[in-house]
């Protein structure tokens, strides 16, 4: 497992010098967010379909924080990911208390208030979203304006989100987890308090997501209402179930795939994108359960 760790690691560095360093960060954020997702949906059996809220939400915080208040790159992503932490915790509190499609469609009402207040609020730019955000120096040194600088911070970033995500899992509290999503009464005759361990489960993941949207946001030096759409929770669950729920490195290749695929048939198919991934989806979710 260690050697499999360290080809990654070594295939992620040489990377940028092959291909282009911002498609590979745009892999990179996506992979994050699925891998957030992930951690709710595969171990913890929870289907979340407002998780744009956290993704885009945080992708608007940070592009505030860095265009607008003029702070460092590394402070708005704290920022977003504070956002994030807290919107969780909001949004866990009253959505985990139901469960199935209850629960997802929850969190979908929640998500799309988000949405409205991202259309509405002066700051966020409406339709126009916010553009033209700056990269700036990381800790007021490093110029991530350089694609190499960013991509290098992208991918420290998003192995620390990695890491979390993978200790978690196999913590005692992932464990727990895991047992929850197989057998619920069980653990509830065992002395788990179920609800607890679900919340912590869904902010956990919501601030990853929050994570993944900021370092997106000064990616493409842009946030947009496409990043808190609902269209954008349906692509980060299209991305896990095509890499494989319950998996570690599942997601990333979901998102890896996902992303691939949009790149290389949008000029081609146009808006028959769509249908191509519905077809993907529908294949995945009836032949390969595990990805």
């Amino acid at each position: 497992m260690r050697a499999r760790y360290i080809f990654f690691i070594l295939l992620a560095i040489a990377a940028p010098f092959f291909i282009y360093p911002t498609f590979l960060m745009k892999v990179l954020c996506f992979a994050l967010f699925a891998t957030a997702f992930n951690l709710l949906l595969g171990f913890g059996g929870l289907l979340s379909f407002g998780h744009a809220a956290f993704f885009g939400g945080a992708a608007y915080i940070c592009a505030t924080v860095v265009q607008q208040w003029g702070l460092t790159p590394e402070l708005g992503i704290l920022a977003g990911a504070l956002y994030a932490l807290v919107l969780g915790a909001i949004f866990g509190w009253i959505a985990v208390r139901r469960a199935g499609i209850y629960f997802a469609m929850i969190t979908l009402a929640l998500s799309q208030l988000i949405f409205f207040l991202a259309l509405q609020l002066p700051f966020t730019g409406g339709e126009e979203g916010i553009q033209g955000v700056p990269r700036g120096r990381l800790f007021g040194v490093l110029d991530l304006s350089d694609n190499l600088a960013m991509y290098f911070f992208v991918l420290t970033v998003c192995a620390a989100g990695f890491w979390l995500i993978h200790r978690t899992i196999h913590s005692p509290f992932g464990h727990a987890l895991t047992a929850i999503r197989e057998n619920e009464p069980r653990a509830i005759s065992l002395g788990y308090d179920v609800s607890r361990y679900k919340l912590l489960a869904f902010i956990l993941s919501a601030t990853v997501a929050g994570v993944a949207g900021a370092l997106k946001s000064l990616v493409f030096q842009l946030a947009t209402l496409t990043d808190v759409h609902w269209h954008m929770s349906g692509q980060v669950v299209l991305m896990t179930i095509v890499g494989g729920l319950g998996t570690i490195f599942g997601p990333a290749v979901g998102a890896l795939t996902i992303v691939s695929l949009e790149n290389q048939l949008a000029d081609r198919v146009g808006s028959w994108v769509t249908v191509i991934m519905g077809a993907i989806f529908v294949l995945c979710v009836m032949l390969f359960r595990r990805g």
